[in-house]
């Protein structure tokens, strides 16, 4: 499935190669897989938050 902007953190994470997701999330300094903000926050908001071009991180989140 592809990865959307729109996709909540926690939803990313669970699929198949999660782990790849989380070390692009962590490449972009987002340590925050086991916080609250994780399980109801979408990308688009995080990468808001951390000051990241989502579109750019939507990129590198479905090239992994």
């Amino acid at each position: 499935m592809a990865i959307t902007k729109d996709m909540l953190i926690a939803d990313a994470l669970q699929q198949e190669n999660g782990e790849e997701i989380a070390n692009v999330l962590l490449s972009i300094g987002m340590h925050c897989f086991g916080c609250a903000m994780a399980r109801g926050e979408t990308i688009e908001e995080a990468a808001m938050v951390h000051g990241v071009d989502v579109d750019e991180l939507v990129k590198k989140l479905n090239e992994v």
